[in-house]
């Protein structure tokens, strides 16, 4: 059996790795990509492995991505730490998935189900099954956020939230009528939970809308600084690996 792993976290990706040949030491891992771009390039210049084990955040965006620019002809098992929409697709598609912290257990339960699941037929009907998953996601990204102001709580429509941003190991939303609110979720769960289309995650502390943009300034080392309003922070710069895939997110 062939498997390859996609994860962008290097101890969370050996201790996949691990899990796997302790299932089975015969299983042949194929190799560990970190990123969208990466697996894209994978699947275009390799034969496709029996299944996938997959992060849904990359380092580079989601990796429903991968399946938007190439085909992948295989069954995936999706890793995840706090997906609940994904989660919830795809126990109404039958397709597994395994939550972090990941154990031994799951993994095994996981690598059953998919042989009972998917058999000899496996990519024919795991490529049926996708197509409903990604169209279960893509419905069902978050539309408000709940927000409490002293005793009082307020939901805030994502259409008025400017940016996401990260300060002192919290998460604010700015909205357009210039308002910071602290939200109960990470910034890796609110990118998880959004539409991609509408926001973007230039660098670890912000996650922007195109709204949000004042000014796209060329900066050093083949970055971009992005002047957003209602803020003079400096550090709302594009991280290099992400300009092409900003770009190509301006340019939808």
């Amino acid at each position: 059996m062939r498997v390859l792993i996609i994860e962008d976290e290097k101890p969370a990706a050996e201790h996949l790795a691990n899990l796997v040949h302790r299932f089975d030491p015969q299983i042949d891992i194929k190799g560990t990509l970190d990123s969208v771009k990466k697996s894209v390039e994978w699947f275009m210049n390799h034969a496709h492995p029996d299944l996938v084990l997959m992060d849904i955040q990359l380092a580079d965006g989601l990796s429903f991505e991968i399946f938007e620019k190439t085909e992948v002809k295989c069954p995936v098992i999706f890793t995840t730490a706090y997906n609940e929409y994904a989660i919830r697709a795809f126990k109404v598609n039958s397709v597994d998935y395994l939550l972090k912290p990941i154990d031994f257990d799951e993994l095994s339960s996981a690598f059953h189900k998919f042989k009972l699941s998917f058999g000899d037929h496996g990519q024919e009907k795991y490529a049926q099954l996708f197509d409903q998953i990604l169209n279960n996601f893509n419905n069902q990204h978050k539309k408000r956020f709940v927000i409490k102001i002293g005793e009082h709580i307020k939901s805030v429509p994502v259409e008025e939230i400017y940016y996401f941003y990260s300060l002192e190991k919290a998460t604010f939303l700015n909205t357009a009528d210039n308002h910071n609110y602290v939200i109960d979720y990470s910034l890796e769960q609110v990118e998880s939970l959004v539409d991609p289309k509408s926001f973007f995650r230039i660098n670890r502390k912000y996650l922007i809308q195109m709204e949000a943009i004042d000014d796209i300034i060329t900066y050093s080392n083949s970055r971009l600084k992005i002047e957003l309003k209602h803020s003079n922070d400096a550090d709302a710069i594009v991280a290099r690996e992400k300009v092409t895939s900003f770009k190509q997110w301006l340019d939808q």
